[in-house]
């Protein structure tokens, strides 16, 4: 006799209730403010906020919010299309001009998220018989991009292990082409790409390299532009992605910088931009002034340098394990815990204390590892600082 499976409602249930009993179940909280150093939450009040992708500060500077209504008020709400339609305004033009030039490539392509930008690459850019090289901490959408591919080999080298890389690309020299998928900045480590070996290997093998910045660009480099700054590397990537959700004015979309005819092969193939509408043009507009300021202002990466290094220096003294400043320079500080619901609990600690920190576990992190991750902004004031590290004393 055939045991019946379990229903739908019954197992997702069952799982509810595990990650409830075992205190691994995540809440949504409400802000009712901008997004800032500090924000309001609506049912904690004002609190430092320690987990917020808002490097430079740029989500609620008066420039960025300006332009983003001066584009809300001359575009409208909606592109109501997709690019290839009529969903193409002369603001997505000026913005991937300006990306362009940023990112030091020819060309760059906008798309709703980053996560849209890497599925629409990974699946338009390959074709059967290719193989990818993956880095064993990828983000989920580069790991989601290369899981759509058709075909295509794929090979996982162990996290930042450039002889194991090596070895894998010496395994698969027979293939039409070799693409090598990284992070720039890993975001849950805070640690960098080796973009100096990764080079090296690319061109020794004929390969071609692709950087997802995400949590690089407006957070590394004297000019805010990333990982291939830090490194001297600007201009010597091949195929770049990133977002404007985080550094680049906090609010949505992402993008692919590269030669002119990838971002060609993008506009003609990729089902992203071929069947879903364009970037709403008040975010085109906010993300293109927050690029401006950036150049214009780089005292903010002077300040996001020098507030991560008080930080990081401050919880050292206290005793927690951060990763070294020179492996780890990234504005991500995270402190391994464990057990999920070990980091639950402490991040719950740390907001009775006025601090917003969240805590990590599996899936997003693997069983054992699971960690507070500390985001450092340039909009933190030295006040905020101190009760930040007064909450991790009594933590």
């Amino acid at each position: 006799m055939v045991t019946p499976s379990p229903s739908f409602e019954t197992r997702t249930a069952d799982l509810l209730n595990e990650l409830s009993q075992t205190g691994q179940t995540k809440y949504l909280r409400h802000i009712t403010s901008p997004m800032g150093p500090t924000v309001i939450l609506e049912d904690q009040g004002e609190v430092i906020c320690l987990c917020s992708n808002n490097y430079l500060g740029l989500a609620d500077h008066p420039a960025v919010i300006s332009a983003g209504v001066q584009g809300l008020r001359k575009y409208g709400a909606g592109t109501a299309s997709v690019r290839f339609i009529c969903g193409t305004f002369d603001c997505h033009r000026d913005l991937e001009q300006t990306i362009a030039r940023f990112c030091h490539t020819e060309a760059a392509l906008t798309y709703v998220s980053c996560w849209c930008a890497n599925e629409a690459l990974l699946t338009t850019i390959t074709l059967p018989g290719d193989v990818i090289f993956s880095d064993a901490l990828n983000h989920a959408s580069l790991i989601d991009g290369i899981r759509l591919t058709r075909k295509v080999d794929r090979a996982v080298y162990k996290h930042n292990d450039l002889a194991d890389l090596e070895r894998q690309l010496q395994n698969h020299m027979d293939k039409p082409v070799r693409w090598v998928v990284t992070d720039g900045v890993f975001s849950m480590e805070g640690d960098l790409a080796n973009l100096p070996g990764l080079v090296t290997l690319c061109k020794k093998y004929d390969a071609r390299l692709i950087v997802d910045d995400s949590h690089g660009t407006g957070a590394l480099g004297v000019g805010g532009r990333g990982t291939p700054e830090h490194f001297n590397l600007l201009g010597q990537i091949d195929i770049l992605t990133g977002t404007l959700g985080k550094a680049l004015g906090g609010a949505a979309g992402g993008y692919v910088a590269a030669s002119g005819q990838v971002i060609d092969l993008l506009i003609q193939r990729s089902r992203p931009s071929l069947f879903s509408n364009a970037l709403p043009a008040t975010v085109a507009c906010s993300a293109n002034k927050a690029i401006e300021i950036i150049e214009q202002e780089p005292q903010r990466m002077a300040k996001l340098t020098s507030n991560v290094a008080q930080l990081r220096q401050g919880l050292n003294k206290l005793g927690y394990p951060c990763p070294p400043a020179e492996t780890s320079p990234t504005a991500i500080i995270p402190i391994i815990v464990g057990e999920t619901a070990d980091a639950i609990a402490k991040s719950q600690r740390l907001m009775e204390l006025g601090v917003w920190v969240i805590g990590f576990g599996y899936p997003v992190v693997p069983q054992g590892q699971a960690r507070l991750r500390i985001q450092v902004s340039a909009a933190l004031e030295k006040d905020h600082i101190e009760k930040a590290l007064d909450a991790f004393s009594k933590l």
